[in-house]
C-alpha cells in the first residue's frame, strides 16, 4: 500500500484497539503489553529519575502501552502521537489517571506543547519509524520544550550490533522482494550508529550525558543547559544505575528469538524451551509473556498454545 503520510500509514494499524495492541508489539495481547510497559517504565525511572513532581512528555505515545505504567508516578503526563485513532484508544486506556493530556500532531513540531514546559521526555519505538530529517527535527523540539536542567531519555534501532544488523538485513530483503515500482514504506524501520544518533543529539542542542550501545538499541540520556557539575552528577547517577537502563546482551539475543517466531523461522515452543534453560534473569519473566503472545496471535501457524502450568 503506497501510504505517503506517518499518520495515515499509523490510523491504518490502529483501527480498533487490538489493531493498535498488535501494531506497538506484534501481539495484541493486554498482557503481553502490561510487560513490555512495565520493562520500558522501569527503564525510564531509572534513566530519568521521575520524581512525582515531574511533567513528563512521551513523544510517539501510541496505545498508552508505557504511559499507562507511568502517569502514576508524576505531577502530569502529556502524550503525542502523530495518528488520531491511537490518540483515541490511548485516552481510553489512560482514562483513569486525571494527570493525563494527550494531543494529535499534525506535523513534525510539538506545537502543542510550550517552551520550557516539561520536566523530563522520551521517546521509544519511534525514531526508528522515521526519516532521518524528521527524527532530527523532533530532537529540536524536545530541547525547546524542557525546561533547563531537563532531561530526555531517546532510542532508536542500532546498525552497529550484530542483531541490530540482522533486523536490518530484514528489512533491505524485504525490499528487494517488494514492488519497486512503489516507495518505501514511510514508516518501514530505519536505523542509526551509535555516532550518527549521537551527533544528532548534539547538534540538537542537547548535551548527551551517556549513549550505550551494547544492544540492538542505541540509548541516550541528554540533558539542557545542564552545567558542568550537573553533567557530572548525572552521569554518575546514571553509571550506578545502568543496570536498570542498558538493554542487556541477553536481552537482544532474546528479541533475535522473537523476530525469528514473527519471521516463521523459530517455533515459540523452541524459543521458550531455551529460555527455560537460561539462568534466571529479569528478562525471562517479560520474553516469556511475550514468546507466548506471540505464539496465541499466531495459532493457525504454530499450533494451539498449552496452557500455562
Amino acid at each position: 500500500m503506497n501510504e505517503t503520510s506517518y499518520k495515515a500509514v499509523w490510523d491504518r494499524r490502529s483501527g480498533s484497539e487490538s489493531d493498535a495492541l498488535n501494531a506497538v508489539d506484534n501481539s495484541a495481547s493486554e498482557e503481553v503489553v502490561r510487560a513490555t510497559g512495565a520493562w520500558s517504565a522501569a527503564q525510564l525511572r531509572a534513566g530519568l529519575e521521575i520524581v512525582p513532581s515531574d511533567t513528563i512528555l512521551e513523544l510517539g505515545c501510541g496505545a498508552g502501552r508505557i504511559g499507562r505504567e507511568l502517569a502514576g508516578d508524576c505531577a502530569e503526563y502529556v502524550g503525542v502521537d502523530i495518528s488520531p485513532n491511537m490518540i483515541e484508544v490511548a485516552t481510553s486506556r489512560l482514562e483513569d489517571f486525571d494527570n493525563a493530556r494527550l494531543e494529535v500532531l499534525d506535523r513534525t513540531s510539538l506545537e502543542a506543547i510550550d517552551s520550557a514546559s516539561v520536566d523530563k521526555v522520551f521517546t521509544i519505538a519511534v525514531f526508528c519509524h522515521m526519516d532521518k530529517e524528521d527524527l532530527f527535527l523532533y530532537m529540536r523540539e524536545i530541547r525547546r520544550v524542557l525546561k533547563p536542567g531537563g532531561l530526555a531519555y531517546l532510542e532508536t534501532w542500532n546498525l552497529a550490533d550484530p542483531v541490530g544488523w540482522q533486523r536490518w538485513l530484514a528489512e533491505a530483503d524485504h525490499w528487494a522482494g517488494s514492488d519497486q515500482s512503489q516507495r518505501k514504506d514511510v514508516s518501514r524501520n530505519q536505523f542509526c550508529v551509535p555516532e550518527e544518533f549521537t551527533l544528532y543529539t548534539d547538534r540538537a542542542g542537547l548535551q548527551p550525558l551517556v549513549c550505550f550501545r551494547d544492544s540492538p538499541w542505541i540509548q541516550i540520556i541528554a540533558g539542557k543547559d545542564l552545567d558542568a557539575r550537573a553533567i557530572e552528577t548525572e552521569r554518575n547517577r546514571i553509571a550506578e544505575r545502568r543496570g536498570e537502563i542498558a538493554y542487556s546482551p541477553q536481552f537482544g539475543r532474546l528479541f533475535l528469538d522473537s523476530m525469528k517466531i514473527i519471521y516463521g523461522q523459530l517455533h515459540p515452543r523452541d524459543a521458550l524451551d531455551r529460555l527455560e534453560a537460561l539462568p534466571d534473569q529479569p528478562e525471562k519473566k517479560v520474553f516469556r509473556t511475550y514468546f507466548r503472545g506471540l505464539w496465541q496471535a499466531q495459532q493457525d501457524r504454530f499450533g494451539p498454545l498449552p496452557n500455562q502450568d
